[in-house]
């Protein structure tokens, strides 16, 4: 087996919800999800 070498600096990556956002951030995301949802189930309800 290959011997992988693993960072040990805690620094050297940071995942997402570990960033800090701001409010303007969640805003935009809430309303990317909400125009989301209604493409993926509005449309095909009007449509059906």
């Amino acid at each position: 087996m290959a011997d992988h070498a693993h960072d040990t600096d805690p620094d050297a990556r940071v995942t997402s919800p570990m960033q800090s956002f701001t409010t303007t951030q969640a805003l935009t995301g809430g309303a990317v999800l909400l125009i989301g949802l209604l493409i993926v189930f509005g449309i095909p309800l009007l449509l059906g």
